[in-house]
């Protein structure tokens, strides 16, 4: 009796390894732990677009579009691919917004023709602007928008969601808070830290309480965690502007990032202090200008602003001209009027141009073209450097960034929002502020954090994740296609494989040819191809033994074809197969096609 107690003292003893054991493996239990993944947002800057999962639950955070880059020609934008959504959409239980720029809400017209949705939870600037995206996408009837604010809750079965007020480049901006049943997570969305701000300031009150209170993961905007220091107060921006548009003896032209309207606001008000009309020029600025002042975000009266037509009416130092095209966009205003084709304006010596903006990363060519341009036509140009202050970050840099890790005292820390090295740095600053190395996660789009009772590790499993590239407003992934194949034409090249037969026979009338173009050098490579001719020859006298269709002896040319030449040249060129059957074998086949159709 006693030995058989010793036993079970021992298995009772032992049974919290094999516990730990298992926990160690990194498998998921789908119905208890709570899954964090992002389809967008990691590794790079833009499409943001964070799920956290639980039991038969997802709530989505943002779903945001990235720009193209320059070798992507003809795409307009780049989106996360929502396939595992869609085959989860009736798990999807709010899509909540925590601000209004382009790559955190841009995706939502394309997102909704995958998973309809009734409802998205926005705050109130992003609301305004949602809500325009889609009555232009006519989707208005499909989905409603519902404002919140740092009081507001959204509540599910397993989901608790509260919100924080934080300081960003546009209005009503919130980081989120979401009580799961394993624990805190904080999602900071886009933040700067700013003691000065333009309209409402950081909650860090509430900040500080949640910390006290005791939050497991962190996710954290890792845009400026290279840079050091802090930032400069957006006040401090307007005082600059102002001084500039005092001391302008002519027209004073701004360009700016249509998104900050708090900027945008300071600009019209010191052009109305310096007794200066405003126009403003570029599709996404007068949107932005219409949905300010419908908000009461701008409040410049009718009479400070004036049209295209009434530039001319006015003396030089009485104009103020606002436009789109900070960063050299080729069909922006700034642009055309650079290029001296806008509608209403040319560049008159004695013009000040203003950028109140620095290039984003890969923009810098197109930027400097622009500003070579506009001096070339007279203009002088003014841009942003430490001696004037004429633009300030909306993302927090690294003494602002080890200020939220102290508010928030995580437990364990996942940088998002960020290029791999941005997502590096911002976890070797948390490791300055106490955070263990291994209570680090630096993720992938697809990868799986798993919470399970306030402890956090890596899943062994990954979601389906990839860039889908929109032409126009197809989502549907035909683009991204055509994308994929034109880098493998440019990498790899193209083979493609001529081979004739009689279908009414099942023969192979001769030898394939093979016609190579990118892939080999022809005249240096001949043995290379007739060996390949040989291969593709006996596969397809295998396969025509018995009967068979096109498309599976096209289907036997890249099988046996493929992984040959990747063998040998360690490329992967696109193979296709050319099937040529005989003339009397055709004619046959459509005598037989006649007569069916007649009976």
């Amino acid at each position: 009796m006693a030995e058989m107690k010793t036993r079970q003292t021992a298995r009772s003893a032992r049974s919290p390894q094999i516990e730990t054991a298992d926990y160690s493996l990194n498998t998921i239990d789908r119905k208890n732990d709570t899954l964090v993944y992002a389809l967008g947002g990691l590794g790079e800057i833009g499409k943001n677009m964070y799920c956290f999962e639980h039991d038969d639950e997802i709530i989505i955070v943002d779903c945001g579009v990235k720009f193209p880059e320059g070798d992507l020609l003809g795409i307009d934008y780049v989106i996360p691919d929502y396939s595992y959504l869609s085959k989860n959409r009736d798990k999807i239980k709010a899509l909540i917004i925590t601000h209004g720029h382009e790559d955190h809400i841009g995706g939502i017209p394309f997102f909704l023709q995958s998973v309809h949705l009734k409802e998205i939870y926005a705050p109130r600037f992003a609301k305004a602007l949602i809500e325009k995206k889609l009555e232009e996408h006519r989707l208005s009837r499909h989905c409603s928008v519902i404002e919140i604010n740092s009081d507001s809750r959204v509540r599910t079965k397993y989901f608790n969601v509260g919100f924080v007020d934080t300081v960003h480049s546009i209005p009503d901006s919130l980081g989120i808070l979401i009580n799961t049943p394993n624990g805190r997570i904080f999602e900071t969305g886009d933040f700067k830290f700013d003691l000065t701000p333009v309209g409402t300031n950081s909650d860090y009150q509430k900040m500080a309480f949640m910390g006290q209170a005791g939050i497991t993961l962190l996710m954290s905007d890792s845009t400026n965690s290279s840079v050091p220091g802090s930032s400069v107060s957006e006040r401090q921006v307007a005082i600059s502007i102002n001084e500039q548009m005092r001391k302008t003896p002519g027209r004073l032209l701004v360009s700016t990032f249509a998104s900050n309207v708090l900027r945008l606001n300071q600009i019209l008000e010191a052009a109305v202090a310096c007794n200066r009309k405003v126009a403003v020029f570029g599709r996404s600025m007068e949107n932005v200008c219409e949905i300010g002042r419908k908000l009461g975000v701008i409040k410049i009266p009718d009479s400070s602003f004036i049209s295209g037509n009434e530039l001319n009416t006015l003396p030089p130092n009485r104009i103020c001209i606002v436009c789109t095209g900070s960063q050299g966009e080729p069909m922006a205003a700034l642009s055309r009027i650079a290029n001296g084709t806008h509608k209403f304006i040319k560049i008159i010596p004695g013009d000040t141009v203003l950028f109140s903006s620095n290039p984003i990363p890969g923009n810098g060519v197109s930027v400097g073209g622009v500003i070579n341009q506009l001096t070339r036509v007279g203009a002088n140009v003014v841009t942003d450097s430490p001696l004037t202050s004429f633009h300030t970050t909306g993302h927090a840099p690294q003494e602002e960034q080890k200020l939220m890790l102290n508010l928030i005292k995580p437990k364990y820390f996942m940088p998002n929002h960020g290029e791999y090295k941005m997502l590096v740095q911002h976890a070797a600053t948390a490791q300055e502020t106490g955070i263990k190395k291994e209570n680090c996660f630096i993720c992938s789009n697809g990868d799986i954090l798993v919470l399970r009772k306030e402890e956090c590790f890596l899943a062994n499993e990954r979601v389906q994740t990839d860039a889908i590239y929109v032409d126009g407003n197809d989502a549907s992934g035909l683009s991204t296609s055509v994308i994929k194949d034109r880098r493998i034409l440019a990498e790899n090249g193209l083979v493609a494989v001529i081979v004739t037969i009689d279908s009414r026979y099942n023969k192979i009338l001769c030898r394939p040819s093979i016609v190579s173009r990118g892939f080999v050098f022809i005249k240096d490579s001949q043995t290379l191809l007739k060996e390949a001719e040989l291969i593709v020859y006996d596969a397809l006298k295998k396969k025509m033994q018995q009967r068979t269709t096109f498309l599976e002896l096209k289907n036997t040319i890249r099988s046996s074809l493929e992984p040959f030449l990747f063998k040998k040249t360690n490329r992967n060129p696109i193979v296709i197969p050319v099937i040529l059957n005989q003339k009397a074998a055709i004619a046959e086949i459509q005598a037989k096609t006649r007569t069916a159709q007649r009976r």
